[in-house]
């Protein structure tokens, strides 16, 4: 099995924010008191850090799903911005203050902007096509597609960078990055010809079930590393996304053409594509971060390595 070096740890981002500081403090000497009360309000302690590190991590994501509501309605018909092109630009804005923040690094930063791209060119081609449509009126745009379009996959990136982070995830019998790149690749390439030839979708979900079925991933709350099947990950992660596009068709921010004339529910067939799209999305960050072996984790010492972020 092949791994790729993983970069230096940094330190914690909450740690270096000035406006976090204080708070950090406060947790870590709050973590050391409950954990000293017995193992139920431990428990307890480590599902609660667990949901706020989830929050943590899906900042930019939920931060757009607020502005996808919060546009649909108040934003002014009379705005000389079209709502579209002021999600674009509110998008860019939220980017730069994570960064100026140093509450994502330039690392993350370079590979969402690589989501985007990628977004924007589905986006462009499943316009052209009639997959669904932005009904709404904007100046930024390429096609049919906005560009705002671009962030609702940069927000999955950005969910999985700092997740990775956040819970410093360690792994067992993962598949070498060379493969799970041929991968993603195939599925990216499936989405745009599925069109006019033959549809390779079970194809490629049996040889992601190949290629990960062994695969654990290992994910440290508190003091310890949790496990869990990666795939199962994937399928839990996919099942959010799918609850957060029902949201924005909600908002009016893209429909299908069954929802053109009256709001209907995403079918639940459309999880299979998220689950396909989370792999390239996991795929690319596992090429930035290096996937590193459990076993090597248990070597290097716990206490000499501190949990990458404390939230």
């Amino acid at each position: 099995m092949t791994f790729h070096k993983p970069p230096v740890s940094q330190p914690s981002a909450a740690k270096l924010w000035p406006l976090t500081t204080r708070f950090v403090a406060a947790e870590e000497e709050l973590s050391r008191s409950l954990g000293s009360k017995g193992p139920w309000m431990s428990g307890l302690y480590e599902f609660l850090r667990f949901g706020i590190k989830q929050g943590w991590a899906c900042m930019f994501g939920g931060i757009m799903v607020v502005l996808l509501i919060a546009t649909r309605l108040w934003y002014p018909a009379a705005s000389p911005l079209e709502r579209y092109d002021f999600l674009f630009v509110a998008a860019v804005l939220i980017q730069v203050i994570l960064i100026a923040a140093r509450l994502e690094t330039l690392e993350e930063a370079k590979v969402i902007l690589l989501f985007h791209a990628v977004g924007t060119a589905m986006e462009i081609f499943k316009t052209s096509v009639g997959s669904w449509v932005y009904p709404e009126a904007s100046l930024l745009r390429i096609g049919g597609a906005p560009l705002f379009a671009g962030f609702m996959y940069a927000a999955v990136g950005s969910y999985l960078a700092r997740v990775w982070r956040l819970f410093d995830f360690r792994f067992t019998h993962h598949p070498p990055v060379w493969a799970s790149i041929l991968l993603s690749v195939g599925i990216y390439i499936n989405f745009f010809t599925h069109h006019y030839v033959t549809d390779l979708r079970l194809v490629l979900f049996a040889v992601t079930a190949l290629l990960f079925g062994r695969t654990t991933v290992y994910f440290k709350v508190w003091r310890v590393h949790r496990r869990m099947p990666l795939l199962l990950g994937f399928v839990l992660v996919s099942l959010f996304i799918w609850f957060a596009e029902n949201i924005g068709t909600v908002a009016g921010a893209w429909l299908y053409p069954h929802q053109m004339k009256e709001w209907s529910m995403v079918p639940f067939t459309k999880l299979g594509a998220w689950f396909l799209l989370m792999i390239i999305s996991y795929v690319m960050i596992a090429a930035l971060n290096g996937p590193e072996p459990f076993a090597q984790a248990k070597k290097s010492s716990a206490v000499a390595r501190p949990d990458p972020v404390q939230v």
